[in-house]
């Protein structure tokens, strides 16, 4: 852990040796702290400086405890490793050394390999259980799955964003030791393992701060969420800091990828993070380091993190195969292609441009290597924030996805799917939720008044048909399920992404480091032509005609194929890109070595 001053501790239940735990709680707002253990114990805290309340005592790994706060209010440890159940359950002090790790020798894998497959724990059945995933993700050619939020919530189904115990793996998908183990498999199929965290606020239930330490909040600021965190606090910088450094450090995760970090209202404490994570880490371990951010901040990464979610690009092809304008859609409805073609060469498409809001948006990013941007075509959000759940193979011509699932694996940005993807899955992923009382309506009533502006909702009555995030079906609908070999269509996705990822794994991979974007223009609406330069010298082209008319294009002259997709796709004999189709060649400095996979 970082240096400390004499009035700092790390945060929660430390275990210091085989008998021994030391227990430190931050409440400048309380009067009294006592350890209440499970066995009828209770330990008064010795109080400190700044607000801490800290006491060493005999207590081994897996005693049970509850903070009493005031002699009024039990809660559970805001830093615990671990709940023996939900969060009216005790905490639990883990013993970080229990899992012997069996790839000792794993470093990571560089940034430029990553294919990343987005995955929702629950959903997927626990800890455990997408260990059966694991070797056939593997074979389709992934290099890294992130896991959705797994700081424990409240209950046990939710999207994982409404954590409130940031230290503790949810109970309901398995122990501290089943999480490493899972980790610990997947560097065995050399899989990098990226975990979702949220550092932007707490969720609605069960968090007590509040009672006993308001600093961790600023009321004069607020996000969707309720009052921001406080990170000009080092207490609260703190906190989080370490809960970065337990991820990476204890359990062995390859990276993080933080949630809507424009909620953050101090910038510095994400660059604080990212320096002090860089200094902590063994400097051979490749450790990868994403933001989700509204703001495109291009400031943040030129040196702090490797790459950012490009909501931009999903938005401006979801446009583009969709037809939708709704909500935050319209900022890409009149000229999608031309920001597609801006995303493919730039980066960013908002780089300062006004929204519909009338205000700027982003930061010039056309300096920036292709990857440091995230392309999807779908993830947890684009897919569960629609009222049904939809799939975007439910939602657009197939063939006009397929070429754009070309451009998804072929072009140097870096790729991410969703679970599910792959096989064309036909359930739903709709916003699952287990609160009760009274939170459960309004998070029910909000969910659907949400839709209320949406043209296809405007009617209440349609609006009661959004289903319930709370019912139990809602999540058990929502996990995917390829039974047997899949229906045909499924079988045929299967089939393009893993020839996809065989060519990008054979021909863009290796030659990605020191890429530079050599432009991309318009050929008509939905077609655009991109080319970069590969780090080899190689030159990269993807003609993609999203629309359903032929449009314009010049040949590539002494150039390879990789993918004319569909098969029979190519330039006809007057230079027209057909409907539905993306072209992939390369026009190497030296000769390229054979194709290893059928042409597609």
């Amino acid at each position: 852990m970082p240096s400390r001053t004499p009035e700092s501790w790390p945060h929660g239940a430390i275990l210091l040796d085989a008998d021994h735990t030391q227990f430190a709680l931050w409440a400048p707002d309380a009067f009294y702290v006592s350890v209440e253990l499970d066995n009828g114990q209770s330990l008064p805290m010795l109080p400190q400086g700044e607000g801490w309340f800290v006491i060493k005592s005999r207590c081994p790994a897996g005693s049970r405890y509850r903070f009493n706060v005031d002699g009024e209010l039990e809660v559970p440890d805001p830093a615990s490793r671990a709940q023996d159940g939900d969060l009216d359950r005790h905490s639990v002090v883990v013993d970080p050394h229990l899992y012997s790790w069996r790839n000792t020798t794993w470093h990571g894998r560089p940034w430029n390999e990553a294919v990343i497959y987005e995955l929702h724990v629950g959903a997927l059945g626990g800890f455990a259980e997408v260990e059966q995933h694991l070797a056939r993700l593997a074979g389709l050619g992934i290099t890294a799955i992130e896991l959705m939020p797994i700081a424990q919530f409240p209950g046990d189904r939710n999207w994982g964003y409404d954590g409130v115990l940031h230290y503790a793996p949810q109970a309901s998908y398995g122990t501290p030791e089943q999480l490493k183990h899972l980790i610990d498999s997947a560097h065995g199929y050399g899989l990098a393992v990226i975990l979702d965290v949220v550092y932007n606020h707490f969720g609605p239930d069960g968090n007590y701060l509040h009672r006993y330490a308001k600093g961790f909040f600023r009321e004069d600021k607020h996000t969707p969420w309720g009052a921001a965190i406080d990170f000009r606090r080092r207490e609260v910088r703190d906190f989080f800091v370490e809960n970065a450094l337990m991820w990476l450090l204890e359990y062995r995760f390859d990276g993080l990828r933080l949630d809507a970090v424009h909620a953050i209202e101090d910038p510095d404490f994400l660059q604080e993070l990212a320096r002090r994570v860089r200094q902590q880490i063994d400097p051979t371990r490749h450790v990868w380091l994403t933001v989700e951010n509204e703001h495109n901040q291009a400031s943040l990464l030129e040196d702090a993190y490797d790459a950012q979610w490009n909501d931009d690009g999903h938005n401006a092809l979801h446009v583009l195969l969709t037809g939708e304008t709704d909500a935050y859609y319209a900022d890409y409805a009149e000229q999608p292609t031309e920001q597609l073609a801006r995303c493919l060469s730039q980066g960013f498409v908002f780089q300062g441009h006004i929204t519909r809001h009338g205000e700027p948006r982003g930061e010039p990013s056309e300096h920036l290597p292709s990857t440091a941007f995230v392309l999807f075509l779908q993830n947890h959000d684009q897919i569960g924030n629609r009222a049904f759940g939809e799939r975007l193979h439910q939602l657009a011509d197939p063939r006009a996805l397929q070429a754009a699932t070309v451009l998804l694996l072929l072009s140097p940005m870096i790729p991410l799917m969703f679970m599910g993807d792959e096989f064309a899955a036909e359930q739903p992923f709709l916003f699952f939720t287990s609160h009760h009382g009274e939170l459960a309506k309004l998070v029910r009533e909000g969910r659907r008044n949400e839709f209320a502006a949406f043209s296809a909702f405007t009617d209440p009555h349609k609006r009661e048909q959004i289903p319930d995030p709370n019912a139990e079906q809602t999540f058990h609908a929502s996990q995917p399920r390829l039974i047997g070999s899949g229906t045909p269509n499924q079988q045929a996705t299967l089939a393009l992404y893993r020839q996809l990822l065989q060519l990008r794994h054979q021909y863009i991979i290796p030659h990605l480091p020191g890429t530079q974007a050599l432009g991309a223009h318009v050929l008509g609406h939905g077609a655009v032509s991109a080319r970069w330069r590969l780090g080899d010298g190689s030159e990269l082209r993807i003609d993609l005609n999203l629309g359903d008319t032929p449009v314009v294009n010049l040949p590539q002259a002494e150039s390879v194929w990789l993918v004319r997709q569909p098969s029979t796709a190519g330039l006809s004999d007057e230079g027209q890109l057909p409907p539905y189709c993306a072209l992939v060649s390369l026009t190497a400095a030296t000769p390229l070595p054979p194709l290893d996979g059928e042409r597609l």
